[in-house]
């Protein structure tokens, strides 16, 4: 019998605003000190390096100095927002790939990204305004709030013989029009502590509200511009395309000459038993059957052969039972043991261009070890991987171990090299992990994108 689990039901929303009211609170206190060194530190360089612009060199110098004192100043408030508990923000690429080398090339980079500038004003003016607001608000809550509900413990050590005003007699004289026939002392001490229950209970609202301020200023002044990723897709997938149209001459290469150094050479030694065959029909029979025989070897080589590279283009177990299959059958025909290990879900769909192009990858990596390594065992293992973050990437992984000699490396020309090309073509990324001594860990990650 099956014993299902029922989920442990989730914590009401009042709760969980109560959990985060320390970081959220230490936040809030710590942003105001934080904010307001920076924006004293960018005001005297920014003030500096406009005085000494003049000179140029002195003036670029404190210029470049603000601008990552600003930078800084952004990464700090990303990190602590993350800590507090707000959604991560994308972070601005600050690598310029159009920038030249040398010292203008830089600074002209610097000076041309966006990002630095809008950090100087966040550092300089947004932040300072919204630390100290946030800052006077949770402290001015948070201390009515602890003086409010422990006021009857401090407010009876207070001496009330001159004082000739009270919050409660007021209150009844002039908004409830009677006189007070109470203690003021007691009615002011149950007042606060009514106050106090009040600002307690919505301090939760406060500092999660404050918090959400503070990140949505960051996430408008701070965060990565949306052409950013733009430009970093067109970036990726012109490589891809160029990595793919490698690949594929490669491919092509290679095959024209696996073709001509295989089965041509067999059929050109087919064309000549033939010929020869024919020319000892009459005069030797023998001589003639024998040559047949041995052109029918050939013929059958050569059908093999052919057989063997149309693998490459698409072996029908891979089309008939799925990616495993056809690479525990794969590994069955290597001349070293090899071990498939898979943690695929069992259904998984994936993709049929990607099953093939996965095959092709793992084939490839298995005959390099095969070749290259020299080790008696081979290790090829299928993952599965989804990551967590914006994009929520889902991850095909082929890794290929072996217990070779090491030192592998992709080298140009060679096969690891268009084993890298082939998996740049398809969006992924390869890893390669070959110490002197072994072992050789090469992995290849492929990007899933499964049908809507």
């Amino acid at each position: 019998m099956t014993t299902v689990t029922s989920p442990a039901p989730a914590r009401p929303l009042y709760a969980r605003l109560w959990a985060g009211v320390p970081k959220e609170l230490l936040y809030l206190i710590i942003a105001f000190p934080i904010g307001t060194a920076f924006f004293a530190v960018s005001i005297g360089l920014f003030s500096t390096a406009v005085g000494t612009v003049a000179t140029f060199f002195l003036g670029v110098i404190f210029l470049v100095a603000v601008l990552y004192v600003a930078r800084g100043a952004g990464m700090l408030e990303l990190a602590l927002l993350g800590w507090v508990g707000r959604p991560a923000i994308r972070r601005p690429d600050w690598n310029d790939r159009t920038a030249k080398t040398g010292f203008f090339g830089w600074l002209r980079a610097l000076f041309g990204n966006g990002h630095y500038w809008l950090y100087l004003v966040w550092t300089m003016i947004v932040n300072f305004i919204v630390t100290t607001f946030s800052f006077t608000i949770a402290i001015t809550w948070f201390a009515t709030a602890l003086g409010g509900i422990t006021g009857w413990i401090w407010m009876a050590f207070i001496p009330n013989s001159d004082r000739d005003f009270f919050v409660s007699s007021w209150l009844v004289e002039r908004v409830l029009g009677g006189d007070a026939r109470f203690d003021p002392a007691v009615a002011d001490t149950l007042l606060w502590f009514l106050v106090g229950l009040v600002f307690t209970a919505t301090l939760p609202f406060v500092t999660r509200g404050l918090t959400w301020l503070h990140w949505g200023v960051a996430r408008g002044l701070l965060g990565a511009f949306r052409t950013d990723a733009l430009e970093k897709e067109v970036a990726t997938l012109t490589e891809s395309r160029t990595a793919a149209v490698a690949a594929e001459g490669t491919a092509l290469r290679r095959l024209e000459r696996d073709i001509h150094d295989g089965p041509q050479q067999r059929l050109v030694r087919l064309q000549m038993d033939i010929a020869a065959a024919e020319r000892q029909l009459e005069s030797d029979p023998d001589a003639a059957r024998k040559l047949l025989e041995e052109a029918r070897q050939q013929s059958k080589d050569a059908l093999e052969e052919l057989r063997a590279l149309s693998r490459g283009f698409a072996p029908p177990i891979l089309m008939d039972r799925g990616l495993v299959a056809a690479l525990e059958s794969l590994a069955v025909r290597s001349a070293v043991t090899v071990r498939v290990v898979s943690s695929l879900p069992e259904g998984t769909d994936l993709p049929t261009e990607l099953e093939r192009n996965a095959y092709f990858i793992a084939a490839e990596g298995l005959t390099n070890a095969v070749k290259h390594s020299g080790g008696s065992a081979i290790d090829l293992r299928i993952d599965l991987r989804r990551v967590p973050d914006d994009l929520d990437q889902t991850w095909l992984d082929i890794t290929v171990t072996d217990d070779g000699r090491g030192g592998a490396a992709a080298v140009p020309g060679h096969g690891l090299a268009g084993l890298q090309e082939r998996v740049l073509g398809q969006g992924g990324t390869l890893e390669i992990t070959s110490p002197a001594g072994g072992p050789t860990v090469v992995t290849a990650h492929l990007p899933v994108t499964f049908a809507g």
